[in-house]
């Protein structure tokens, strides 16, 4: 007799490992030609799209998606601590916080002028001010189910990494020209690109001492993850129709998250326990958005178009103004 857990595991393997075997070969792309790892996931899933509908593989594809994106998010709780926010400053720390609330909010304000609504005007202004993919996948996980959730979801990952990179290239050479102060240069860094590989790629093609300092503000706005995807589950609930599925009041990885930079912040984890964590956190989050470039059918995500990329861009473009107005105000 074959156990419950046991057959779980069967139907879900194929899928998995589908999703393993596409990470595998984003990260070595990354590696090797320096690739944005993320973005090659979600692109060399979509061809794969089929696979999410057959039976064999569908299911295993679905989980990855959804719960190995959950472990990935949980887990990057071991990466911050109250001392790490302390060491950047009060007026730095406010700005930094003040960027993704105000961000977010202005995403709300124009979604209208862009033919979008709220929902994926959240979804899209917390992937900039907060931590592109990864922050899209948790606050998409939070969002009522819609037709288009899992092509929109797509999109967002793959247009603001694009920005992100684009920002590592060019927001260094904005950053000399503008005279600013290598902490300066290293506050903007972490305050405005949206991934951490491109702000720890911008940095430290720097120098060591912005690399830094980039980031380590950018990991406080990792920060924010927790209380935005806290905050918007308990209004999403609130709204919600009667009788329809509602978010849970407080999502387990938001709790894992919480517990996690907590003991963190008291010295609970070891360092062996925290690199391990951080490997788990980025194969995990890489598995995850091949599974849901998987689940994305490539005609669908053209019928996005091209508002919603300009949009992005205009909210990438308002964060940057937001930082560096702030930057030249604290002096």
């Amino acid at each position: 007799m074959v156990s419950p857990l046991k057959d779980q595991a069967s139907r879900l393997f194929p899928g998995i490992a589908i999703a393993g075997l596409v990470a595998i070969a984003a990260q070595f792309l990354n590696e090797h030609y320096g690739a944005p790892a993320m973005l090659m996931a979600i692109l060399l899933g979509m061809p794969l799209n089929f696979l999410s509908e057959e039976q064999r593989t569908g299911e295993g594809i679905a989980f990855a998606a959804r719960t190995l994106l959950r472990i990935g998010v949980a887990l990057l709780g071991v990466r911050i601590s109250v001392e790490m926010v302390q060491q950047l400053g009060l007026p730095f720390l406010l700005l930094v916080i003040l960027g993704v609330l105000a961000t977010i909010g202005f995403s709300l304000l124009i979604g209208g002028l862009f033919g979008r609504d709220r929902l994926f005007s959240f979804l899209t202004g917390g992937a900039v001010a907060i931590c592109g993919a990864s922050a899209a996948m948790a606050i998409g996980s939070i969002l009522p189910k819609r037709e288009h959730a899992e092509r929109d979801l797509a999109f967002t990952v793959i247009t603001v990494t694009v920005l992100s990179t684009l920002a590592m290239i060019f927001y260094p050479i904005l950053t000399s020209s503008l005279g600013l102060s290598m902490d300066a240069t290293g506050v903007f860094l972490g305050g405005t690109i949206h991934d951490v590989a491109q702000v720890v790629g911008a940095g430290f093609s720097i120098s060591e001492e912005t690399g830094d300092l980039s980031t380590l503000v950018k990991l406080i706005r990792v920060t924010m993850l927790a209380p935005i995807v806290l905050v918007a589950a308990l209004i999403l609930r609130k709204s919600s129709e009667p009788g329809s599925a509602r978010p849970p009041i407080m999502p387990a990885f938001v709790v894992a998250f919480l517990v996690l930079a907590a003991l963190n912040s008291f010295g609970f984890i070891p360092e062996v326990a925290k690199e391990a964590a951080g490997h788990v956190s980025r194969w995990a989050l890489l598995a995850a958005i091949a599974a849901v470039g998987m689940k994305t059918s490539i005609p669908k995500l053209l019928e996005v178009g091209g508002p919603a990329i300009w949009m992005l861009v205009t909210q990438t473009a308002f964060l940057a103004l937001f930082v560096i107005g702030g930057i030249w105000l604290i002096g």
